[in-house]
């Protein structure tokens, strides 16, 4: 996951609407699902799935009151303690 993929998508959402990447996430989800693929394709996709996934996370973040700079770092520091498991 990169934070300024992430925050340029909170951005997206807070414009637009999270239906737009929702939408999005479901066809790239759709998209896993060709055999053809390269792993390197896939890997595209996952990472593109990730940080979209996350800008929602981060986005509900902001809908429940967090400020958006203390959302991202919130949601990254999850993410980071995650990985440290």
């Amino acid at each position: 996951m990169k934070l300024p993929i992430i925050k340029h998508l909170t951005d997206f959402i807070e414009q637009n609407d999270a239906d737009y990447v929702l939408e999005t996430i479901e066809t790239l989800e759709s998209l896993t699902e060709v055999s053809s693929l390269k792993d390197e394709e896939l890997d595209v996709i996952g990472e593109l799935i990730s940080n979209m996934y996350g800008a929602i996370e981060v986005d509900k973040l902001i809908k429940e009151g967090t400020p958006k700079k203390e959302a991202l770092n919130t949601f990254m520091q999850r993410v980071l303690g995650s990985i440290d498991k």
